[in-house]
């Protein structure tokens, strides 16, 4: 099979199951990935487990392969359970992370709510907030993010043909065979060494369409600090929301 044949796969839909733990019933999800190599389990925070399948996989494989990962699954699942619970509503006197540091939502005068540097005016502060932060927040994403991607691509010699910004719900970034990158606005929340070697990995992807070693070489020439970042977001990206 070609490259090309390989992006031209069109993905299988998602397999549901549920896995009994216990006394608990867990959500289970097979997700076929032409481009991963191998078997991943992973716990989404939603309390569904997640097993990618490679392309050359089976689902019975996928299984055998849970099944030898239960210990760490059971392990996972009582870490979410221990996890303090957090309001999905954006009130004032929440701390929401902007630009790596966790700020309050402050009244500034009437109508004026501040979020660390930005000032917002509102009508009404004693709804939930969170839909205009977020608006106001994404608003700044793409303003910034296409900007500073650009900037890093001339200056790294990578040709980038459109910067798109998303609301993606499971990765930071992606770019496409045409020269598309695509970010996730919550990068707007992070600090900016960690913002940078997020688009910096997607820039590496147009020398390296794959996460081979001659991928990480590209990344770790463009960004050599890059394991710092990666450790800041497994620490930290519960926490962007």
């Amino acid at each position: 099979m070609t490259f090309n044949q390989l992006f031209q796969l069109k993905p299988k839909p998602p397999q549901i199951d549920s896995l009994q733990i216990g006394s608990r019933s867990v959500p289970l999800m097979f997700v076929h990935n032409p481009k991963a190599r191998r078997y991943l389990l992973r716990l989404r925070a939603d309390g569904v487990a997640r097993v990618t399948v490679p392309r050359s996989g089976t689902i019975s494989t996928a299984r055998d392969f849970l099944a030898r990962n239960i210990g760490w699954l059971e392990q996972q699942l009582h870490q979410l359970a221990a996890e303090p619970k957090t309001s999905n509503e954006w009130k004032l006197g929440t701390a929401v992370y902007f630009r790596g540091e966790p700020v309050k939502i402050q009244i500034e005068t009437a109508g004026q709510i501040r979020l660390g540097s930005e000032l917002l005016n509102l009508r009404d502060v004693s709804v939930d907030l969170r839909p205009a932060l977020q608006k106001h927040l994404r608003k700044l994403a793409q303003q910034e993010l296409p900007a500073r991607t650009l900037e890093l691509a001339k200056l790294h010699g990578v040709e980038v043909v459109r910067v798109c910004v998303r609301n993606q719900k499971s990765r930071w970034g992606s770019c496409s065979r045409r020269g598309t990158i695509s970010l996730n606005w919550r990068l707007i929340q992070t600090p900016q060494f960690v913002r940078d070697y997020i688009i910096l990995h997607e820039l590496a992807h147009r020398r390296q369409m794959n996460h081979s070693d001659k991928f990480w070489q590209e990344v770790a020439c463009m960004c050599p600090d890059y394991l710092t970042s990666e450790r800041w977001l497994k620490q930290n990206s519960k926490l962007l929301r």
